[in-house]
């Protein structure tokens, strides 16, 4: 079982730091299709600079390493009981050495656990089977892309669609209304995993299983193949793009699966993944615990070192207004900017995501905000061999999830911007407007991009909530990203959401008999 461990260490490493070949084709292809010097092109020349980073640094893609979900097969006799304490201890090695952030906590206190175990966490879902070798498969999926998973039952009535019915025409209509829900906050472009029947717990399973599959397998049921055909190649007439930002790319694979169900249940159910797919498999010698092979493998593999990452950001900035700001930021620098300005930041940052919003309601900073920018972000952090904190990883979570606190925050504290991913809504907007502020976004899972930016740690507050949660305290320099909802009332992520609805009612009549 030691070996088994090192084995299952080695997994979770890959998985976290090494998109696999399949998904990097996809994002390649994706980024061949955009138009130079627009905000997609510009978001997946950092994407692919992210993923060149991550290889050379072996430090998480993304900074949120989600909930790590094993599926693994076994020959008879195999003790799973074992297997399974051999995993628990990879999962503990690895988030002490800053593979994995410390993820998992307690529903009903917020206790963080601190190295990823609990209860439930991580999920290990064993199977026998009748060869005589392990196969074991992992997946990392964050919460942004997790948050934005849908179930549908049908019959139903969808925005922009109509009635969706018991059919295969009324499938394909949850399943182009899945893509429009998500928008850029599940950090398109994305993959979708989708389970047609089951109950509502089988109907998610089936959906999630789906991601396992390759991106570039062939579905053997022909009406399925049909289904997902058409899903990729009308999802990206959508125009949400990558990150939302508008686009020629916003779908980067469908995997669609069926089961039975019960008469009174028709069950669609979404699994959304980000364009950080991070999935791979192996498979392992049961008398010796070794890697024999890895899954995923087959095809090109896509070298992003060798291409150059700066031109294309570089060019986006030259076609758009580049403002450099730093804290203390005033109002009339505020109110100057406009969306679709890039904005390079320099100087002092402050992370805050939910436990600090929540918190902030009710009680004093720990330091002055006025002017400040807060990150939503919860890093990766490890300490270098002096004892001080270093960042890992560090792209922006989903803001959305703050849109109850973020006004009042801003107006409390006098905090001019907020960088995250996704956009906010109408009460963040409508406070912007009236205090003053922007809403930055980042680009989603690009970790060690904005690590990179992340000169040092100054300090910390609320260690209590666990190290995503506390209120990190950063010197920055080059920090890029670009005004998406302003002080005057405009927000990219409406515009896009209007324009994608209304492309979206033009596949409302039926396709499939």
């Amino acid at each position: 079982m030691d070996k088994f461990q090192e084995s299952m260490y080695k997994l979770i490493v890959e998985t976290s730091t090494k998109l696999p070949k399949d998904v990097r084709r996809a994002i390649a292809r994706a980024k061949a299709k955009e138009n130079a010097g627009t905000r997609a092109a510009m978001s997946l020349s950092t994407i692919t600079n992210n993923i060149k980073m991550a290889d050379e640094n072996v430090s998480p893609i993304c900074q949120d390493t989600g909930l790590p979900t094993f599926k693994i097969k076994v020959p008879v006799n195999v003790n799973q009981i074992q297997m399974k304490k051999a995993i628990f201890a990879a999962i503990a090695e690895a988030t002490k050495n800053a593979k994995l952030r410390p993820n998992s906590v307690d529903s009903l206190t917020g206790a963080n656990s601190g190295d990823n175990l609990g209860e439930g966490t991580p999920v290990i879902k064993f199977e026998q089977w009748e060869e005589d070798y392990i196969d074991v498969r992992l997946i990392l999926k964050g919460g942004g892309c997790e948050n934005k998973n849908i179930q549908y039952s049908l019959p139903c009535e969808l925005e922009g669609l109509g009635r969706a019915g018991r059919d295969l025409d009324g499938i394909r209509k949850c399943i182009m209304h899945s893509v429009y829900q998500a928008q850029g906050q599940g950090c398109s472009a994305g993959f979708i995993g989708v389970g047609i029947g089951g109950d509502r717990s089988s109907g998610y399973e089936l959906a999630k299983n789906m991601l396992f599959r390759s991106a570039d397998d062939v579905n053997p049921n022909e009406d399925l193949r049909k289904l997902e055909e058409y899903v990729m190649e009308n999802a990206n007439k959508l125009g949400i793009g990558t990150m939302g930002f508008g686009g020629e790319t916003t779908l980067l694979g469908c995997k669609i699966g069926v089961m039975n169900r019960i008469p009174a249940s028709f069950f669609v159910s979404v699994a959304y993944n980000c364009w950080a797919f991070r999935r791979l498999g192996v498979k392992v010698d049961p008398n010796t615990g070794d890697i024999t092979e890895w899954l995923y493998q087959e095809g090109e593999d896509v070298d992003f070192s060798k291409e150059d990452h700066t031109a294309g950001e570089q060019q986006a900035k030259e076609e758009t207004r580049t403002v450099v700001l730093e804290a203390p930021i005033t109002e009339e620098q505020i109110r100057e900017l406009r969306v679709g300005d890039v904005v390079t930041i320099n100087g002092a940052m402050h992370t805050g995501r939910d436990a600090i919003h929540k918190y902030l309601m009710d009680h004093d900073a720990p330091v002055d905000l006025n002017g400040h920018i807060i990150y939503h972000c919860g890093p990766v952090m490890a300490k270098d061999e002096e004892g001080n904190w270093v960042v890992k990883a560090a792209g922006p979570t989903t803001s959305i999830r703050e849109e109850p606190y973020q006004g009042d925050i801003m107006k409390k504290f006098g905090i001019r911007a907020v960088i995250g991913k996704g956009g906010m809504g109408k009460k963040t907007l409508q406070a912007l407007k009236e205090h003053g502020g922007v809403y930055l976004n980042a680009i989603g899972g690009a970790a060690q991009y904005y690590a990179e930016c992340l000169e040092k740690v100054e300090g910390v507050d609320f260690m209590e909530f666990g190290i995503p949660e506390a209120m990190w305290h950063l010197k920055v320099k080059g920090f890029t990203a670009v005004v998406t909802m302003d002080s005057h009332g405009n927000s990219l992520h409406e515009d896009v959401e209007k324009s994608s609805l209304e492309k979206l009612a033009q596949f409302k009549e039926p396709v499939f008999k």
